[in-house]
C-alpha cells in the first residue's frame, strides 16, 4: 500500500506539482491496470484527470467527497481548484474497471449538490453517509471501516 506525499498550500497543490510525484509511481509501475486507488476530496478529480490525460488503466476507483468545477469558496480554494478542473470527466470510465463514490448530506467544505453532481456523473455505485460531514478526521472518520470492502 502507497500514500502519496502530494504538495498542499496555494502555489503547491497543483495539478501539475501533483502529476510530476503520480508519474512516479508509473514509472516504478506502482500504479497499473491491478491497481485500486483511493482518492478523497480534491485528490477525486486529480486522479480522474490524471488517469485520462496519462492514458493510464486501473482497477477501481474509490472516491470519497469528490467534486468537479467547484469554485466560490475563496480565492485560495478556487486556486487550487482551478487547475485540477477536468472538462472530459466522463472519460474516465474508460481507464478503471469499478468506480465508487462515498459522499455526504452535510460537508462544511463541498455542497451535497456538487458531490452528488460528480457521483452521478461517473457512477451508479454511489454511498451517501448521512451527517459524515468532510468524511474525514475533523468529522470523527479517524476510522473508516467501510472502505475496506473495496480492498
Amino acid at each position: 500500500m502507497y500514500s502519496p506525499d502530494f504538495p498542499t498550500g496555494v502555489g503547491y497543490q497543483t495539478y501539475d506539482n501533483w502529476s510530476k510525484l503520480l508519474k512516479s509511481y508509473v514509472e516504478a509501475n506502482i500504479i497499473n491496470n491491478n491497481t485500486i486507488i483511493f482518492a478523497h476530496s480534491i485528490a477525486s478529480i486529480f486522479i480522474c484527470k490524471f488517469l485520462v490525460e496519462n492514458r493510464i488503466r486501473v482497477k477501481r476507483l474509490v472516491l470519497v467527497c469528490g467534486f468537479n468545477n467547484y469554485f466560490g469558496i475563496d480565492e485560495d480554494y478556487d486556486t487550487v481548484n482551478k487547475s485540477m478542473y477536468f472538462d472530459n470527466l466522463l472519460d474516465i470510465e474508460n481507464y478503471c474497471d469499478d468506480i465508487i463514490c462515498f459522499y455526504s448530506d452535510n460537508d462544511p467544505y463541498v455542497k451535497y449538490e456538487a458531490e452528488k453532481e460528480f457521483a452521478n456523473t461517473i457512477t451508479k455505485n454511489q454511498i451517501m453517509i448521512h451527517n459524515g460531514g468532510h468524511l474525514n478526521s475533523e468529522s470523527g472518520y479517524t476510522e473508516f471501516a467501510d472502505l475496506l470492502n473495496y480492498l
